[in-house]
Order: structure tokens, then sequence, then C-alpha cells
């Protein structure tokens, strides 16, 4: 059965998608940490970071970068936050989160909610800033 991530791949389930080639997607979370909290990951579905061929996870990071230096023009932050957990969906993927503290990368704080509307204003913004890059 496919992933949540590769269904959103598939188009199969909506996402709030900042840029896309054809290897790589990123989007933000629906359930976020911080505003501009989002996840990288490759279309190919491959559950373990660690397993993803070497050329492309050194193109993942990549596009994680271009991603992350986009965010920081557009969520006033001092850096932004890398994790890889990898335990909650068998799909490699990436956050991206715009820190304040150190402590708005803890997973167990409560997350953030926005509306269609605030995800949507806050998309648009980060992409703008990753196609004048």
């Amino acid at each position: 059965m496919a992933t949540i991530f590769t269904r959103i791949v598939n188009k199969e389930i909506p996402c709030y998608k900042l840029a896309e080639d054809e290897n790589f997607l990123a989007f933000l979370d629906i359930n976020p940490l911080q505003e501009g909290h989002t996840l990288v990951i490759p279309k190919k579905e491959i559950d373990y970071i660690f397993d993803v061929e070497n050329d492309l996870h050194a193109e993942l990071w990549n596009f994680a970068k271009k991603i992350g230096k986009a965010i920081e023009k557009v969520v006033p932050c001092q850096r932004i936050g890398i994790t890889v957990i990898g335990l909650e969906v068998p799909h490699a993927h990436i956050h991206l989160i715009p820190l304040k503290t150190m402590y708005d990368m803890d997973f167990s704080k409560p997350k953030r909610s926005f509306t269609p509307e605030e995800f949507i204003r806050i998309a648009e913004k980060i992409t703008a800033a990753i196609e004048q890059t």
C-alpha cells in the first residue's frame, strides 16, 4: 500500500505545494510545529533516508537547502531547523522548521493550527521566494 506521501505525489491527496521537480516535492506540514514547517521528500517511495541511493540523497539535501533558504526569507526566524525522524511515515522525508528558539523543534509540543487560507498565503509567499532564487 502506498504511503500518504506517495499518495500526495500521485495527487490522490492534496497538499500545500511549495516546489517540485522530477525527483522531489516540498510541501507544508499540515500539523506544523511552526509557521512554514515544511516536508521535503523524494518522489520515489523509500522508507529509510539512509537507503536513498547516494546521488539522489545528495540531490535531496540540495533541494531541501533551496527550500530552507526561501523559508528564511519569508518566515521570521533565526534559523531553519532540520530533522529526519522517519518513524511516523515510512517514506524518507526531511522536516524544515523555522526556529526562534531551540524549543521550536520539540515534537511533543502542541501543533500549530492554520486555516486553509493561511496555509495558502504561507505557501504562496515561500513559493515566490523559491522562484526568486
